[in-house]
C-alpha cells in the first residue's frame, strides 16, 4: 500500500523537483550575469540589512540595489529579524531561495485539497496562474505562508504543536491572524491559544530586540500610508480597492468599508462554523482565506495564491469545468486588458468594471454559492 502511494506521488514530486531546478538555474544565471531579479526579495534583504546595521527599519532602505524602486519595508519587525539571514546572499540568490520554496509550498498547500491523480497536473498548471508566477517573479513569501497555514490546519491533525505555526506566520505578516479566529470558530481552543501565544511571543521578542522599530510599526508604519494612493489600482483586488475604484471618498467610503467589512467577516465565520459542523474543514479553510483577501485593505493580485487549493478542491469534487474556468480567469489577463493606474479605474465602463474586478467578483460568487439554499433564495427576492 505504501509503495502504491509512493508511485502515485512520484509524478507530483517530479514536477516539484523540475520547478526547483529551473528556479535554481535562473537564480544562478541572473547572479552570474548581474541582472536584476526579485524586487520584493530585495526589499526583504534590505530590511535584514537595516537590522544588522542598526538602521531605522521603516525609513528609506539604504541596502536596496540601484535597480530596485524605493519601496518601504511594510512587514512587522519580527519578519525583519528572520530576513537577516538573507544578508549573507547576493540579491539574485535571495530570490532563488524563495523561488526554490515555491514548488514544495504548492505541493503541501494542495495535498489536503486535491486528489492524488490530479496533483501533478494541478502543480504544473499552478505556475500559469498570476498569483503564483507573480509571487515567484517578485520574490514574495505568499506561497510559503499559505503552505504553513494549510499544514497547521489540515496536516498536523494529531500534533501537540498545532497552532504554533499560524502564530509565527501571523507575526511575519499580520493578515493570517484571522486563522486564529478560525480556530476559535471551529472550537480548536487549545490550538488558538498556542497560536496566540506564539504570535505574542514572537512579537514581544522583536520588541525587545528592536524596540524603536516596534514602536514605530505598531503606531504608524502598520497603516502602510505608502500605498494609500494605490488602493484604487486594479492590482488591488480587495473590497477597499473596489470601493476606491467606484470613486467613493471620505466618511461615506469609510462607513461603507467598516460596515461591509464587519458583515463579510460575520457571514464568513458563520459559514466556517456550518462547514465545520458538516465535516467540510477544507472548504471552511478556504472561506477564511477568502475573507482575509476580501477585508484586507490591500490584496495585491499576488496575494491571491489561495486560488490554487480552491481549484484543487473543485477538481477533487468533480467540478472540473468550473475549476478550469477559475484557472483561466486567474492567469492575469483580466488585469492586463483594462485601463489601470493614475486613477483610470474610476472611468471604467460596465464591461471594464466587471473584468477589472473579476478576482473579487469570483470570490463573492463563491461565497454566495456556499450560503444555504433558503438564504440564497430569500436574498434573491
Amino acid at each position: 500500500m505504501e509503495w502504491s502511494r509512493g508511485r502515485r506521488a512520484a509524478p507530483a514530486l517530479i514536477v516539484v523537483g523540475g520547478a526547483m531546478t529551473v528556479c535554481a538555474l535562473v537564480a544562478l544565471g541572473w547572479w552570474i550575469s548581474e541582472l536584476p531579479l526579485g524586487i520584493d526579495s530585495a526589499v526583504y534583504r534590505a530590511g535584514g540589512f537595516a537590522v544588522v546595521e542598526g538602521e531605522s527599519l521603516y525609513s528609506p532602505l539604504r541596502a536596496l540595489p540601484e535597480w530596485a524602486p524605493e519601496l518601504p519595508f511594510t512587514y512587522p519587525p519580527f519578519a525583519a529579524l528572520l530576513f537577516t539571514s538573507l544578508t549573507a546572499l547576493p540579491t539574485q540568490l535571495c530570490w532563488g531561495l524563495l523561488a526554490l520554496a515555491a514548488a514544495p509550498s504548492l505541493y503541501f498547500a494542495l495535498r489536503p485539497f486535491a486528489d492524488r491523480a490530479h496533483l501533478p497536473l494541478l502543480l504544473l498548471g499552478a505556475f500559469a496562474l498570476q498569483p503564483v508566477w507573480q509571487t515567484i517573479g517578485l520574490g514574495q513569501v505568499n506561497l510559503v505562508l499559505m503552505a504553513a497555514v494549510v499544514t497547521d490546519l489540515l496536516l498536523l491533525r494529531d500534533s501537540r504543536w498545532r497552532g504554533i505555526t499560524i502564530g509565527i506566520v501571523a507575526a511575519v505578516k499580520l493578515i493570517p491572524l484571522i486563522f486564529i479566529v478560525h480556530l476559535l470558530v471551529v472550537r480548536r481552543t487549545a490550538d488558538a491559544a498556542r497560536a496566540l501565544a506564539a504570535f505574542v511571543g514572537a512579537t514581544a521578542f522583536a520588541m525587545v530586540v528592536l524596540p524603536a522599530d516596534s514602536v514605530r510599526f505598531w503606531t504608524s508604519a502598520i497603516f502602510n500610508d505608502h500605498f494609500t494612493e494605490m488602493k484604487g489600482w486594479v492590482g488591488n483586488q480587495s473590497w477597499q480597492g473596489f470601493v476606491a475604484r467606484t470613486g467613493q471618498e471620505g466618511r461615506t467610503a469609510t462607513l461603507l468599508i467598516v460596515l461591509s467589512g464587519v458583515a463579510f467577516a460575520a457571514v464568513s465565520m458563520w459559514l466556517v462554523h456550518r462547514l465545520h459542523r458538516a465535516g467540510d474543514d477544507r472548504a471552511a479553510v478556504l472561506v477564511t482565506a477568502g475573507c482575509s483577501l476580501l477585508i484586507s485593505p490591500i490584496s495585491w493580485t499576488h496575494h491571491w495564491v489561495w486560488v490554487v487549493p480552491a481549484i484543487g478542491l473543485l477538481a477533487a469534487r468533480g467540478r472540473r469545468g468550473v475549476a478550469l474556468m477559475v484557472a483561466v480567469l486567474f492567469t492575469g489577463w483580466t488585469v492586463a486588458v483594462v485601463p489601470g493606474g493614475g486613477g483610470a479605474e474610476r472611468d471604467w465602463n460596465l464591461a471594464e468594471a466587471l473584468i477589472g474586478n473579476a478576482y473579487l467578483i469570483c470570490l463573492l460568487l463563491a461565497g454566495l454559492a456556499r450560503l444555504p439554499r433558503r438564504i440564497t433564495l430569500y436574498t434573491s427576492g
